[in-house]
């Protein structure tokens, strides 16, 4: 069993830190990866988030790990390449959450777009234009040849009409071919981080990563770190500091600095997502995903996701990343876009279970059209000056599938402002629960074996084995031990592993136990009881009083219905509470 670190624990190694070779602010994909790769080099870094780890863009990705075939049409070929590369990493080393996904293109022509594919690929045009059979054969066939080089899926199809129509019958008719071809999805982003988190942290015992702790103010050579929830404040003094924040770089900037000077990194766009409870949908994707170009031009994708469907996304300007939310007009949008392709499917209200939105922290750009802007990831030092006495590494843009590469670049930057070198690779190192998992052909022994030392029924094995890979382990050994009680209001969770997940992961509040250490909140599978039994558990692991239970009840369930469309539980939980605490 590991030793657990509680968050006073954590409080009190960072009172003893009145200094850090490197302070990582911000703990979304991209800093969680700069943490980690130097970590694995011994280097004693410090990173810190104002909420929860992978709380915004990083929480809200299209939950594809994909090599980027668009990006081959604006010419980024190395992106494709570290893109194949990275996505068969994660096929590897992160095989308890990422998985093959077979994917179809829907066409409506043979040559159509390649004039201006080309205009495209000049930087001649910005002009969207539906693609043909031709152009996207000639990508794909493209594709293939990275992913023979630097990956392993199966080469890519062409479909005619008949074969089109006989797999896709509820295509609309003016699909008259189909490509498929083989990317990846991922099932569990938020937990992938938290696990690269646990991983730095035992690589290097003296790194330490704390959420809910935000930079307030930074002057000479010191930063003002405030806990959000005690509001207890620390001071440390960097060499180097790494601004991870996303589409909140710029704003960190200015807080950091006096310089009116400062260039503008961040022109963030938002992207919303909607979960369908839609059977009939369901079963006509048939574990494919569809990657499609809505009436717009603009591409969209949807693919099952545990029983659901996952369908978007938005691609829209925003100015500020703290009000970007899943509005009524995005949720049109995309029910609009699916029926382009599925014409006679009906979506009612009542099948939005879910709705995730964040921000992409794309680059500063006066591109015509969002989709124009560069996926691409690149660093910028702000060198120290004479009212900032530490070196500022910004990491901006990038994409979820090429974290590792982003956070190794980030970490070799930072090795040279410290004078160190590299001393790991971390391409081949698993990622937490894919230590030790077995390939799929392994599997089913591996789990009988599990059952059998554990005394554990099978199908609970398989259960947690798949929610969390090899770290199930030390999991399975506390239910030998202890037994356990499934949830009143949901068998297929039990006291004992919500406890595990609130004392060895970070849990602070309600909601990082919801919606980002389970996957209840975004498969539709909350309830008001549900939310209540939870809360009772948290209370008595974490020692809230009645009144703080019922305000983390309250705040969490403002959030679902304010970030997430669950609009049902707040008014139930803020009267039966409410009436609670009035009775004590």
């Amino acid at each position: 069993m590991d030793n657990i670190k509680t968050r006073e624990q954590r409080l009190s190694a960072l009172r003893l830190r009145s200094s850090t070779p490197v302070l990582i602010v911000g703990g979304g994909i991209n800093g969680i990866s700069t943490f980690r790769e130097l970590a694995l080099q011994g280097i004693p870094a410090i990173l810190v988030e104002k909420g929860d780890w992978c709380q915004a863009a990083s929480g809200a990705l299209s939950r594809m790990i994909h090599g980027g075939l668009r990006y081959l049409e604006t010419g980024e070929f190395t992106l494709v390449k570290e893109s194949v590369t990275e996505r068969d990493r994660l096929l590897k080393n992160a095989s308890h959450y990422v998985f093959p996904l077979r994917t179809t293109v829907p066409i409506d022509n043979l040559a159509g777009g390649l004039v201006n594919a080309t205009r495209r690929f000049l930087r001649l045009s910005d002009k969207p234009t539906r693609r043909g059979a031709l152009l996207i054969k000639t990508g794909l066939s493209l594709y293939d040849i990275y992913t023979r080089q630097y990956g392993s899926m199966p080469k890519h199809q062409v479909r005619n009409e008949a074969a089109t129509r006989d797999r896709w019958p509820g295509f609309a008719p003016w699909v008259k071919y189909s490509a498929s071809y083989y990317d990846a999805w991922i099932s569990a982003p938020e937990r992938l981080g938290f696990e690269l988190i646990d991983d730095a942290e035992k690589a290097c015992p003296e790194a330490l990563a704390l959420n809910y702790l935000l930079l307030v103010s930074a002057e000479g050579e010191t930063v003002i770190l405030q806990d959000a929830l005690s509001g207890e404040r620390f001071s440390l003094q960097p060499h180097v500091l790494v601004n991870a924040g996303g589409a909140w770089i710029d704003q960190l900037n200015q807080r950091i600095t006096v310089s009116r000077d400062l260039p503008k990194l961040i022109g963030g766009t938002k992207g919303s997502h909607l979960i369908l409870n839609h059977p009939e949908l369901l079963h006509m994707l048939d574990g494919e995903m569809v990657y499609f170009e809505n009436q717009e031009g603009r591409v969209c994708i949807m693919f099952p996701w545990f029983g659901k469907v996952l369908v978007g996304s938005t691609d829209i300007r925003v100015d500020d990343p703290d009000e970007a939310v899943c509005d009524e007009e995005e949720k049109d949008y995309i029910l609009e876009s699916l029926r382009f392709i599925f014409p006679h499917i009906e979506v009612p209200d009542s099948a939005i279970v879910y709705t995730f939105c964040g921000v992409r922290p794309l680059p500063a750009s006066e591109a015509k059209l969002n989709g124009q802007i560069s996926r691409n990831h690149s660093l910028v030092v702000l060198p120290a000056d004479a009212n900032r006495a530490w070196s500022t590494l910004c990491l901006v843009g990038g994409k979820w599938t090429t974290f590792r590469q982003f956070g190794e670049e980030a970490a070799d930057r930072v090795l040279r402002l410290l004078g160190e070198k590299r001393q790991v690779s971390t391409g081949d190192v698993p990622i937490g629960g894919g230590r030790d998992f077995p390939k799929p052909s392994g599997q089913t022994a591996w789990l009988a074996q599990l059952a059998q030392r554990y005394g554990v029924p099978l199908p609970r094995v398989m259960q947690l084995a798949k929610r969390y890979g090899s770290r199930a382990l030390p999991l399975l050994a506390l239910i030998q031990q202890h037994g356990e009680q499934m949830l009143q209001n949901h068998a297929a969770y039990s006291d004992v592993e919500l406890r595990y997940l609130i004392e060895h992961e970070q849990v602070c509040q309600l909601e990082d136990l919801l919606v980002r250490r389970t996957s209840l909140a975004i498969c539709g599978e909350l309830s008001v009881p549900l939310v209540q039994e939870i809360a009772e558990i948290m209370a008595a692991t974490l020692g809230w009083s009645d009144s703080e239970r019922a305000q983390q009840l309250q705040r969490c369930c403002a959030n679902l219905a304010r970030l997430h469309g669950l609009t049902g539980l707040y008014p139930t939980v803020f009267q039966e509470e409410t009436q609670h605490v009035s009775n004590q």
